[in-house]
């Protein structure tokens, strides 16, 4: 899949990116790495809203369209870690 390094969360914890776990993703988001493209907010509203806290809401979309969206973030500032489904 994409551009994702497929870290674990210790990993993305412990490079700076705050996590914001979901049902069937966790997403993962590291400010310093921001470069503000703006892509997720794009893709989503739902899931990327600047203007709410938390910002991010990994269970208002898809787990699929939520990776989709963040492969798409050109700084990896975002991450996300897809969970098994039962």
């Amino acid at each position: 899949n994409g551009g994702n390094t497929m870290m674990t969360d210790q990993q993305l914890k412990e490079n700076g990116y705050r996590s914001y776990p979901g049902t069937a993703i966790d997403v993962y988001y590291n400010i310093e790495l921001c470069a503000h493209a703006g892509k997720c907010v794009k893709g989503s509203l739902e899931v990327f809203n600047p203007k709410r806290k938390p910002w991010i809401l990994p269970d208002a979309e898809a787990a699929n369209k939520v990776a989709e969206i963040i492969d798409t973030c050109p700084a990896k500032a975002l991450q996300y870690i897809l969970k098994e489904q039962k």
